[in-house]
């Protein structure tokens, strides 16, 4: 019987790649995310199955672990959904965007976390292991300007983590963080920057090769196809081009004369 991986944040960029690939390898998928409509149509390209569910709300997500209950166990958790809103200093940036920052970023994972972890261990028992897979970021590692409420959240995201694969020692459930970098996707800056097209495009305007969603969807398969054994406690994912959140080389990479 083929293992079963459940991505939140299904409905574009790294959630929808991700659940691209598992099918590829001959998983079955559940993909979850807000947008029906979105989820509907990936579906019908991949043959994954699909639940409606915001992360940030509880009778969604009661509502999600009661179907994923119905319809048998569960053996990856992809921690997907999250977002980034305003790129203000910590003294003018919104209060309300933090909010989000943190209810979809942090409260989203642990909301998930706590409710599919039931399913996680009955998948475990069956196939001998499964895996909580979070896709966090490295601004949860490095502190930028501008990145105040985003990098508070995803700190706060990286603390999780740590902090569950410590009560998770023990049990045969990897704990798996995914920190990318720039990942040029059609909708996270373009989210940040309220729908402002030309400020998202002039993010990775001029940066040779920046990440794209199939990359990060490569490194999440990948971490959960290793032997049961090896756990990818972090993988942090940068285009070449970033060195770090702060310093991204711009035009064409060349090797220096010295």
């Amino acid at each position: 019987m083929a293992k079963r991986a459940l991505v939140t944040g299904a409905s574009s960029g790294i959630g929808a790649a991700t659940v691209r690939l598992f099918r590829a390898r001959g998983w079955d998928v559940l993909a979850v995310a807000r947008r029906e409509d979105r989820l509907r149509v990936l579906a019908d390209e991949t043959g994954a199955s699909w639940f409606r569910a915001d992360v940030t709300s509880d009778d969604d997500v009661a509502a999600l672990r009661a179907h994923v209950d119905e319809t048998g166990p569960l053996h990856v958790l992809v921690n997907n959904a999250g977002g980034a809103f305003g790129l203000d200093s910590v003294e003018n940036g919104s209060v309300d965007d933090w909010r989000r920052m943190f209810e979809v970023n942090v409260l989203g994972t642990k909301r998930a976390v706590s409710a599919l972890l039931p399913a996680l261990r009955r998948g475990a028992e069956e196939a001998g292991g499964a895996d909580v897979v979070t896709v966090t970021s490295i601004a949860g590692h490095v502190a930028y300007e501008g990145g105040g409420g985003y990098n508070a959240s995803k700190f706060a995201e990286h603390a999780l983590v740590a902090v569950l694969r410590l009560e998770l020692a023990g049990e045969p459930i990897r704990v798996v963080e995914i920190a990318p970098g720039m990942v040029h996707t059609e909708e996270f800056s373009l989210v940040r920057f309220g729908g402002d097209q030309a400020r998202a495009d002039a993010v990775y305007s001029a940066v040779e090769a920046p990440l794209v969603a199939e990359d990060v969807a490569e490194s999440i398969v990948h971490s959960v196809e290793l032997p049961a054994h090896v756990n990818l406690d972090l993988v942090t994912i940068k285009p070449v081009a970033q060195a770090a959140p702060y310093k991204i080389a711009k035009g064409p990479l060349r090797v220096s004369r010295g």
